[in-house]
């Protein structure tokens, strides 16, 4: 906390400070508030020294508990205590306090927070732990009873409890230089609550005619809500100094009970007690409260950012209710204004009517089985405008495992729908174009040889007859020298489309390469394929007799499958009854062995 000070000066600084300051405390509390037994209904100094202990560094705390023991056996003395006695409350006092620092380090570190809940009730615990600790040394130490137990444990856990929080805020408020960052506005409001409280503490324990203790308590919690932990520790001190100086003058409703000291003190007592439980707790609640709210304002306003930039909404049906919220960005995937009014059956009617019924049976199924969902579909917005939409979602499940809403996503994927359409037909584009001979737009070698592996395969599995043919156009070597490349691309083209339209459906013709033609005949038998290539043969020479540009001929090799062979020995046979057609004199068909 001093950091410019050498550690000697640095060690006297603080010596300074815990004596003068304990001893001060101790004599007013002594001459204020008067017990039973002599000891004081709130004993500040406590309070004091362990606020002073969790800001000190740990290196001064010995000259520290020099420091308290000086001042407290000096107080004590000068309060008409014999020395014996003030050297037993010193001892005492100085167990609390050691009791009281290890345990809150063991609990908290080597901060100490009044903002948290947890780190409140720890820091009671500690307190209450040391003080009754201190109340056994002291019993012992001065041979008294229990009344004296209960006096003192009361008495030095009021002061740490109600001195040492404000202590701590405040030195941490300074040393952060949280007050220059207050606004005036916010100083003044504190003081204003402070001097309230005090106003309104004097009011109530200056007069006895009307039992108004509990307003107090009003002004506590209300600085409690306005300055949180620290409005209501403050509060706290300044209710307690108040109360027990009037009650121990004999002011207040407290002592006017007309009971003996020791019934006033011990009511006082339970009365700050009660009060401080309720104040402490609460202003770290609220703070909790405040730094929760802060966060779920800060994660809504992301979530609808991310909302916006990923153009996903949110939805929920209440199925008790049978009513639908939207987000913002629902609003804007379905075309409206964000805030108009829409119900379940307007946001159900917006998908296109193929597709509402699966949107509602799988909505349906949902909810019966309380598994989440996906479902994608179409929708008619207000503008008109068909969108594709996509929802994700789970079921809500009330205490006994019943569903009592569904909460599920909303995002336009239209874009991404048109997106893979575009790329699905640029797909298939490129295959038919990487399939594809294109002189002739027949399949070429690769997808031929690729569908005769699937067809042969099938054949083999469901044991059909199957047959394949080579033909080629003969002398087209003779074509091309006598009538250029052009003529006899355009011959290649024309045989192509003569054999194709000389087929069935289910049969193919593909180019092979050069002038070379596969015909793959699915079911076929050898007299029925032997039939269809004959047809192609003659469906070729008609057309080249017809005088539309050079004529041509082709042969042709046929070959039927066996169960044993493969591809490439089915075109070997086929390729080989080719060549004995070529041979036997061209323009002929030569089924293979």
């Amino acid at each position: 906390m001093i950091r410019s000070l050498s550690p000697r000066v640095e060690a006297v600084f603080w010596f300074l400070l815990t004596a003068t300051g304990y001893y001060l405390l101790a004599s007013l509390s002594l001459y204020a508030t008067k017990g039973a037994d002599n000891i004081a209904a709130v004993w500040p100094p406590s309070g004091y020294f362990l606020a002073l202990l969790l800001l000190m560094p740990d290196r001064v705390r010995y000259a520290a508990f020099a420091a308290m023991v000086l001042a407290s056996v000096s107080a004590n003395i000068s309060g008409g205590v014999n020395t014996l006695t003030a050297t037993a409350y010193t001892v005492a006092n100085a167990v609390e306090a050691t009791i009281a620092l290890l345990l809150i380090r063991r609990f908290e570190g080597a901060e100490m927070s009044f903002m948290a809940p947890r780190a409140v009730g720890r820091f009671c615990v500690a307190t209450l732990s040391a003080s009754a600790a201190s109340a056994v040394v002291a019993t012992a130490l001065t041979a008294n009873g229990p009344d004296f137990f209960l006096s003192w444990m009361t008495t030095v856990a009021l002061g740490m409890l109600i001195v040492t929080p404000p202590i701590v805020m405040l030195a941490r408020i300074v040393g952060s230089n949280a007050l220059n960052n207050m606004s005036i506005a916010m100083k003044i409001e504190a003081v204003g609550l402070l001097t309230m409280a005090a106003f309104v503490t004097g009011a109530s324990f200056a007069q006895s005619e009307f039992p108004v203790t509990f307003l107090p308590c009003v002004a506590v919690i209300v600085a409690s809500y306005r300055l949180g932990p620290f409005g209501a520790a403050a509060g706290m001190l300044i209710v307690a100094a108040i109360a027990s100086l009037l009650t121990a003058h004999g002011h207040g409703p407290i002592a006017a009970m007309n009971y003996s000291q020791k019934v006033e003190v011990l009511f006082l007592q339970f009365y700050l007690v009660t009060l401080l439980f309720i104040a402490l707790p609460l202003a770290a609640l609220l703070v909790v409260q405040r730094r929760l709210a802060k966060r779920l304002e800060q994660s809504n306003r992301w979530l609808l950012q991310a909302e916006a930039v990923a153009l996903v909404g949110h939805w929920r049906v209440d199925l008790k209710a049978w009513t639908i919220q939207w987000s913002d960005q629902t609003y804007r995937v379905h075309g409206l204004e964000p805030g108009v009014p829409v119900d379940v059956d307007y946001s159900v009617a917006q998908y296109l009517p193929e597709d509402r019924a699966k949107v509602q049976r799988v909505l349906t199924e949902a909810v019966r089985t309380g598994e989440p969902f996906v479902y994608q579909g179409r929708i008619k917005r207000a503008d008109g405008g068909i969108r594709h939409v996509r929802s994700h979602g789970s079921i809500e499940k009330g205490r006994r495992g019943k569903a009592v809403a569904i909460f599920g996503t909303v995002q336009d994927v239209t874009e991404t729908v048109e997106n893979a359409r575009i790329l699905e037909s640029a797909r298939s584009d490129a295959e038919r174009v990487a399939n594809t001979d294109m002189l002739t737009g027949l399949p070429n070698r690769r997808h031929t040889l690729a569908i005769l592996d699937q067809v042969l395969c099938e054949a083999r599995q469901q044991g059909t007859p199957l047959a394949v043919a080579i033909f080629d156009i003969d002398h087209f070597k003779q074509i091309n020298d006598s009538h250029g490349h052009a003529a006899g691309d355009d011959v290649i083209r024309r045989v192509g489309q003569r054999a194709k339209a000389s087929l069935r459906e289910e049969d193919l013709v593909g180019r092979f390469g050069g002038e070379e033609f596969v015909c793959i005949l699915r079911g076929r038998s050898a007299l029925s394929a032997e039939l269809v290539a004959e047809r192609v043969r003659k469906a070729v020479q008609t057309d080249s007799e017809s005088g539309d540009g050079p004529g041509a001929t082709i042969s042709i090799g046929l070959a039927i499958f066996a169960d044993d062979e493969t591809a490439e020995d089915l075109l070997q046979r086929a390729d080989k009854a080719l060549y004995m057609a070529k041979r036997g004199g061209r323009n002929r068909l030569q089924m293979a062995a």
